[in-house]
Formats: C-alpha cells, structure tokens, sequence
C-alpha cells in the first residue's frame, strides 16, 4: 500500500515563495496528493494490483475501463510525486545541455512548454519526455501520463486549478513561467536525462 511518507517534500512548505505559497503546498501536499494516494489504497486493496509498483500499475491499467479508478489515482500520485520531486527555488543550476541542443536554446524550450501548458484544456499536465530518441513536449488531460503511452517523463507541470489558483487565480501562463524561470532544479532534471540516454 502506498503512504505519503513515501513522498517527502525536499523543501520546506514556504521555500517556494513567492512562486508558490505555502498554502498552496499544504492543500496540494497534504490534501490532493494525500487524497490520491487514500483513493489509490481503497482501489487496489485485496486485488492483484496491491504490492505492485506505481509504473506497473499505471501501464498495465491504462485504456481500460474497468481500471479507470486505479489507473487515474495511481498515475496522479506518480505525476504529483515526480512533479513536486523538481521543485527548488531558484536552484542555480544550469539548463542541461542535452535539452539546449534539443530545442535550441532555453528560451524557445520555454515557450514551446508554456504553450503546452496554457494550451490544455480544462485539467491536466503539460510534459517533457523522451521518446523514440528525441525530446518532445507533449500535454495530456487529467491524470494521463507518460508511461501509458511507453514514454519516459522527464519534467512536469501540474496545470490542475489546485497547483496555481490560490495564488495566480486564472493566470496560467503566469504560473508556468515562475515554475520554468524559477521553481524547476534543472540538476534534476539532467539527473532524469541521465537515467534514460
């Protein structure tokens, strides 16, 4: 079974601020994320599914009906946990190069990304992965997730109303821009690279 502890915030609840507030740590946290996670449990309790990892889960139960409500809480506690395993603010850390060759620079990664995020509809995600090869950026509605479709998930913005509107309101663009410009520890993310190339 699966519990929050699991996921440890690396930061402080107000060490974001004024990016993100602490308020909005503890409700996304300590009541989203803890939501998922309950839901996840009450799910897989006494099926095959329990004792199994969060990637298992998520790719064998993608597209299935019957396992809509195991698939959507356990790639929500994955997106969450590999969202908030990023944040650091103002890390100092350098753009990876790997990305820079990629895109052709941070800046035009960034627009492209905020693109993809202002550009979801409604809740969702906005990603970069690796897939086939390349680096792409990609975006998906409510709890999709990378793995579900055989990509590997390399960096992640949460663009449910709960991961911004405390304290950005309807500003989505704006959110986007303070997370790429100053809440992502690009180390980690040349860490994730690493891992995959």
């Amino acid at each position: 079974m699966f519990d929050l502890k699991q996921y440890p915030l690396t930061f402080a609840g107000d060490a974001l601020e004024p990016y993100m507030s602490a308020r909005t740590v503890d409700f996304h946290y300590n009541k989203h994320m803890a939501a998922y996670i309950k839901n996840l449990n009450g799910f897989i309790e006494g099926t095959e599914w329990s004792g199994k990892g969060l990637d298992e889960i998520i790719a064998k139960t993608a597209g299935n009906p019957t396992t809509s409500g195991i698939f959507n809480n356990a790639a929500q506690v994955f997106n969450h946990a590999f969202f908030f395993a990023t944040l650091r603010k103002d890390s100092g850390t350098a753009f990876p190069a790997a990305l820079n060759d990629a895109f052709g620079g941070f800046d035009k990664f960034a627009a492209e990304f905020k693109e993809a995020a202002v550009g979801v509809f409604g809740s969702g995600w906005a990603w970069l992965i690796h897939e086939d090869g390349q680096y792409k950026i990609t975006k998906g509605l409510n709890a999709d997730n990378p793995i579900a479709h055989g990509a590997a998930p390399i960096l992640c913005l949460d663009v449910w109303e709960h991961a911004y509107y405390l304290d950005y309101q309807n500003r989505r663009g704006d959110f986007a821009d303070a997370f790429l410009n100053h809440l992502v520890d690009w180390n980690i993310v040349e860490k994730r690279i690493a891992a995959i190339t």
